[in-house]
């Protein structure tokens, strides 16, 4: 034992003089730029068309929430979005309803085709919001409604044989519908957008904006904006959410001149200068709402449709969706919604164990 101490400590002081190699730290490789035309077509460009295709064989879903005091125009408004009779009263409401002692949900279903592109479109209406004597807590229904919503994707989602394409009922878009009073905002709109500013996309719109002069709608649209700010209430687009600059510079231009959007609707046609246009009739003249002139109906539709579909179906998906489930999710320590995960995974049946030969 003795004599295999000196070779120990020689052993020692060799690996001292001598350092052992380090290995180089792995430098990641710079991706290099390849010219396509010296070495030939490769057709990565092809993925846009699949994707393409793809789509237009399935479709796609999109939910959209008027709210808004009776009478401002909401169904109108819708019908005159989307060009066609989507709105409840189209199928099943009649002049004789009375107003709702409390709010309700009703939600209409169609599937609208354009291009070859199909949509399935659902008109989310909520009747007696605001019309009360006491509104209080009045937004809690839509609220319940919309967490449901969330809810139900979020079981589908954690099923282990879960379906391929998950039905999407949940709120993209909410259109919240501002009175023409000129002055400022209710406390019920503030209250409104308060509490589901953090759940929903909420888009506000000054609606019947016709019943105000040009000065009157630009002095309120800067107040609606000002209010907002003052009580810390985001709306679409919020500012956090803007990916690039370029995002950034277009929405930061929606936001500071075009919200809230003073609209007029109208699904009907009248002659003008040898054209059909959709309009109002008044003492004065046609009031043509898709002219940027009359109203910022058209301002709307685009960015509804035409720019920031997409992005109301993406941030629904990845903020309000991922913010419910998370907190689902925590408050149900980890397990799936349910009463754990018996709740979700299919009962094992008893069998006898195999005995061996």
């Amino acid at each position: 034992m003795s004599k295999g101490l000196p070779e120990t400590r020689t052993d020692a002081a060799m690996s001292e003089l001598v350092p052992e190699p380090r290995p180089k730290p792995v430098v990641p490789m710079k991706p290099v730029s390849i010219n396509a035309n010296l070495l030939g077509y490769i057709g990565i460009d092809t993925i846009i068309e699949q994707m393409r295709k793809k789509t237009m064989k399935t479709g796609f879903d999109f939910n959209i929430m008027v709210v808004g005091q009776s009478g401002l125009g909401k169904s109108t408004l819708v019908n005159t979005l989307f060009k066609s009779q989507v709105s409840r009263k189209s199928s099943s409401w009649n002049r004789e309803e009375k107003i709702p002692k409390t709010v309700e949900i009703k939600a209409v279903g169609h599937v609208i085709e354009e291009g070859g592109v199909k949509m399935k479109l659902t008109v989310i209406d909520t009747p007696g919001f605001g019309d009360q004597i006491n509104n209080e807590n009045c937004w809690e229904p839509i609220e319940k409604y919309i967490n449901e919503q969330y809810e139900k994707f979020l079981k589908e989602e954690v099923n282990i044989a879960r379906k391929k394409r998950i039905p999407d009922t949940r709120v993209h878009c909410c259109l919240y519908f501002i009175s023409p009073t000129g002055h400022s905002l209710r406390p019920l709109d503030l209250e409104f957008m308060k509490h589901l500013s953090k759940v929903v996309n909420i888009i506000p719109v000054i609606a019947k904006a016709d019943t105000m002069t040009l000065e009157e709608k630009s002095e309120f649209k800067q107040r609606v904006r000002k209010e907002l700010e003052v009580h810390g209430i985001e709306f679409y687009p919020q500012k956090e959410f803007d990916e690039d600059l370029e995002d950034k510079t277009e929405n930061d231009k929606i936001r500071q001149e075009s919200m809230p959007f003073a609209v007029v609707g109208s699904d009907k046609e009248y002659q003008v200068n040898g054209k059909r246009v959709l309009g109002r009739k008044t003492p004065w003249g046609i009031i043509e709402v898709e002219n940027l002139h009359h109203c910022e109906f058209a301002l709307l539709r685009d960015f509804v449709i035409r720019t920031h579909l997409q992005d109301l179906k993406e941030v629904t998906h990845n903020i309000h969706y991922e913010t419910y489930r998370a907190k689902r999710l925590n408050d149900n320590g980890g397990l799936p919604p349910g009463e754990g995960l018996g709740s979700v995974l299919p009962p094992v049946p008893a069998t006898p164990c195999p005995t061996a030969e």
